[in-house]
């Protein structure tokens, strides 16, 4: 009986020594960039729309310099964009923004009466998303940059201020599901002298959600 136990045991040990040996990472590898419900949790599939409006109690600002306060705000605004790559963590995700939209808008420069409109133009922009947070904005070709016309009725009457950047970087948290940009610098390409000559955009999106899905789950990066 001893014998018979003993080559039990040892047949079972040799059959487990058959089995593939997965690597510790298998399970980290399984994970997308981007997921909804939780960090690591359900990949978000190619296709799917996200969207984001201003963080609550925040506001989107194109000011005249870094440090000063003096531009235009937004108290309303909103991105969307199309899921069109969510590799493993290990790589970038990739999204097209379809639309980015800006609203309520106000401006404290001297002799300006009211905001118009700002309009983002030369949509679609390529956005990509890395697993340590990193936003990256560019334009979807080289002929057609980040650009965002600014109507503007001053008293000498109404003016049309173009501004353009070649690519936009942010920052995503996890913490409350956001992406912020802050200080991206714009160029005037064409308008009035009472047009300021550098943008400063600064604005907090949260929260990301993939509204695709049932119920509009938040979106994490990994």
């Amino acid at each position: 009986m001893r014998n018979r136990t003993a080559f039990a045991i040892a047949t079972s040990v040799a059959a487990l020594s058959l089995l593939p040996v997965l690597p510790a990472s298998a399970a980290a590898q399984d994970t997308t960039v981007l997921t909804t419900g939780s960090a690591g949790g359900t990949a978000v599939a190619v296709g799917d729309v996200l969207t984001a409006p201003l963080a609550s109690g925040t506001t989107a600002t194109l000011y005249s310099s870094s440090t000063g306060t003096s531009g235009v705000t937004c108290s309303t605004s909103q991105f969307t964009a199309g899921v069109t790559d969510n590799p493993a963590s290990s790589g970038t995700a990739t999204e097209s923004v379809t639309a980015h939209t800006f609203a309520d808008c106000t401006s404290n420069v001297l002799g300006v009466t009211s905001v118009g409109g700002v309009t983002v133009n030369n949509l679609p922009y390529v956005t990509t998303v890395t697993s340590d947070g990193v936003v990256t904005v560019t334009p979807a070709s080289s002929a057609a940059p980040i650009q965002t016309t600014v109507v503007l009725k001053t008293l000498l009457g109404t003016i049309t201020c173009v501004y353009q950047a070649s690519s936009l970087s942010g920052t995503a948290d996890n913490a409350d599901n956001s992406i912020a940009f802050t200080n991206q610098a714009f160029t005037k390409t064409s308008g009035s002298s009472l047009c300021f000559s550098t943008g400063y955009f600064t604005a907090k999106y949260a929260p990301v959600t993939d509204t695709t899905q049932a119920g509009s789950p938040s979106v994490f990066v990994n």
